[in-house]
């Protein structure tokens, strides 16, 4: 591979994929047209001479990742796996960007056939490629064995000017460096072209002493227009570079063919039409006709596509033989591609009584990783440098470290992150991506805002990333508002398809990972206390696991209580003395909302039942709670510095304050009179 030889199909399959992007876009009269065309002479190299993947098994384990992280030029990435034989045809080619159609305006993963992360936010696919490559590492130390080196696929991400821009990437790249990634292969697209213009106006720094100065090999073809041989040659000293990642600098002609080539013209609209049949006439191409494949160009990416699948297979075989020498491991290996847990693990939850004496969740949590990690070798996790604050290391648990740095191995389960929130959030969900890992990632719960990006495309990806996010509300006390995340969680909940849970005790903390580790398509938030809280009479795994349930029932109660986390607790108390005035009030712990409202109409109605006012408390924003209680109670703006009791006593978060509210509320649904209906109870 090392020696380029050309084909002569070479240049028709180029124009091939630029021609059709022209097209694609045209025809949709929306999409970037430019990085497609720009790009089409390294993604033919690549496609043809070193991608390692079978088209007609996607989900191959040892495929070679693709990222493309530039996603608005996916109309290449459409275009490739069409060629090569996926499950996109011509058509879904030309109902790009349509309703419903398998070529969404982005790369979506679980929807096209193909596309292993979705990207478009820009430096995203950039950091998930860095979590694919640290996954095949770990997974390859664990697992490979002399003459059986199962996983050793590389990753190839494809990036851009913006992507680089991106705090993401910075992050991402940075840990890269330090891991020493040799895996990871990154093509940047250096055309000098964003979407107000030429990058001199706003990006002008030296890409290749900033990736130097992280620890990356950086090399360079300066005519990634037409220098195959040039394009190849990098691509052979990047895979050859073990010990760092690769960034290739490819100086490109943005929309080459194009009237407007090497303009911002040609980055976001489509081409006129005179343009593209000017294009076409270009390169020999019936200037007329359009989405034309030459049959050779088919022919060539059928031959590659051949080349992945004969791989597979003999990966397979591999697979047989090493079932018979390592039993153990190939049992445990193919249970975890499968996605699959190991049979039991949850008889590992720790249970509670009332008995047990008070801890922090944060501390609840650290018990619980304590308990289940022996059983879940798949679970792999860090922190963004405040391991002692989040207690997310396992006595015994190894550092994931490069072997020469004398701090861990490839083999480690636990990651230093270092300070890099957002960077850590997208390297997760690139874990996820890769198979065979849960990913957990920490950090204080305000600081989950910084990953907002990488934790808004978990759950819109599916990927089952766990965020033990710790000192969750003005219960931290000192450290003030500046850390007291008032309005993170209302943030939280909004987002489709994320678990939020804020458990009370030590049974809705088993909860807790307890659902989040059973869905696999869903990211889950612990929003855990720095305070110690009692465990609570009543509590079960069973019951928390429902997403909320009955903590205090009562007959012919005058108002219930609905609460989560550290202020159930002091709910309990308001209703105590509330009882000793022969006031009855019911209490029920809400951990999780979107649990809750997943189960039937029936057990959610005999949970917050009309009859009587439903007040809710927490120690956050109240925004949310209105779908749940007819009064709420919370914090009307930021938190407070000081001792912790203090500053819960200054914003009336106390038991007897509570009891106060308690009657006022109670008072005025009396005067009010008629019929009290639960707030669940919608025409729609």
């Amino acid at each position: 591979m090392s020696q380029f030889t050309p084909e002569p199909t070479d240049n028709t399959s180029i124009a091939t994929i630029r021609t059709l992007a022209a097209d694609v876009v045209g025809k949709a009269n929306s999409g970037h047209p430019g990085a497609p065309m720009g790009m089409a002479p390294v993604s033919h190299v690549l496609f043809t001479r070193f991608f390692n993947a079978n088209p007609k098994n996607s989900k191959w384990f040892n495929r070679d990742r693709f990222v493309l992280s530039n996603g608005h030029a996916c109309a290449l990435q459409y275009i490739l796996l069409h060629l090569l034989g996926y499950k996109l045809s011509m058509d879904d080619l030309k109902a790009f960007r349509q309703l419903d159609s398998l070529t969404p305006g982005h790369p979506e993963a679980h929807h096209t056939d193909g596309i292993e992360v979705t990207t478009g936010p820009l430096g995203q696919g950039f950091a998930n490629g860095v979590g694919l490559a640290m996954a095949q590492a770990h997974l390859g130390a664990v697992y490979n064995r002399p003459k059986f080196d199962l996983i050793n696929n590389y990753t190839y991400v494809f990036t851009g000017d913006g992507c680089l821009m991106e705090g993401v990437a910075s992050e991402a790249a940075s840990l890269a460096g330090h891991l020493q990634l040799g895996n990871l292969i990154v093509i940047y697209d250096d055309n000098h072209i964003s979407i107000d213009g030429d990058t001199a106006v706003a990006f002008t720094e030296n890409v290749e002493q900033r990736f130097v100065s992280y620890g990356w090999q950086v090399l360079h073809v300066n005519d990634g227009d037409h220098d195959l041989a040039a394009i190849n040659g990098a691509i052979v000293a990047a895979r050859a570079e073990k010990s760092k990642p690769t960034i290739i600098c490819l100086k490109t002609t943005i929309g080459y063919g194009s009237k407007q080539q090497g303009t911002h013209g040609v980055h976001g609209s489509p081409l006129k039409p005179d343009d593209i049949q000017s294009l076409k006439s270009k390169f020999g191409f019936p200037p007329d006709q359009k989405f034309y494949v030459p049959q050779e160009t088919y022919d060539t990416y059928q031959a590659a596509a051949l080349r992945g699948a004969k791989l597979e297979s003999q990966w397979n075989s591999l697979l047989s033989e090493y079932a018979k020498a390592y039993p153990k491991e190939h049992a445990e290996l193919t249970r975890r591609i499968s996605g699959k847990l190991p049979e039991g693990w949850e008889q590992t939850l720790p249970v509670y009584t009332p008995a047990d004496p008070a801890q922090a969740s944060r501390k609840l949590s650290e018990l619980v990783l304590t308990a289940i990690t022996p059983a879940l070798p798949d679970l792999m996790g860090g922190s963004a440098d405040l391991t002692g604050s989040n207690l997310t290391k396992v006595k015994g648990t190894v550092d994931f470290q490069p072997p020469s740095t004398g701090l861990g191995n490839y083999a480690g389960t636990y990651i230093r992150y270092g300070v890099r929130e957002h960077g850590m959030g997208a390297i997760a969900n690139g874990l996820h991506a890769y198979g065979g890992i849960v990913p957990f990632v920490a950090t204080f719960l305000n600081f989950v805002s910084y990953a907002a990006g990488a934790v808004r495309l978990s759950a819109l990806s599916k990927h089952q990333v766990i965020w033990v996010a710790t000192h969750d509300s003005i219960g931290l006390g000192e450290d003030g508002p500046t850390h007291q995340p008032i309005e993170t969680a209302v943030h939280l909940r909004a987002i489709p398809n994320l678990d939020f849970w804020r458990p009370a005790d030590g049974n809705e903390t088993s909860a807790a990972y307890y659902v989040a580790l059973k869905s696999t398509e869903t990211p889950s938030v612990f929003s855990l206390s720095r305070q110690n809280l009692p465990n609570l009479e009543g509590s079960t795994i069973e019951r928390a696991a429902r997403g909320g349930y009955v903590l205090y029932e009562v007959a012919n109660e005058d108002m219930t209580i609905v609460s989560s986390g550290s202020e159930v607790p002091i709910a309990l108390e308001a209703a105590s003395l509330l009882k000793k005035e022969g006031i009855n009030v019911r209490l029920v712990s809400l951990p999780c909302w979107s649990v809750f409202d997943k189960q039937d109409e029936q057990y959610r109605l005999s949970v917050l039942r009309s009859g009587a006012p439903i007040l809710s408390l927490e120690a956050l924003a109240t925004t949310g709670w209105q779908k749940y209680s007819h009064e709420q109670y919370g914090l009307p703006a930021w938190g407070a510095s000081g001792p912790y009791l203090k500053v819960y006593e200054k914003f009336g978060i106390t038991g007897p304050n509570i009891a106060a509210v308690s009657k006022k509320v109670i008072a005025f649904y009396k005067q009010k009179g008629g019929q009290v209906v639960s707030p669940l109870v919608k025409a729609l």
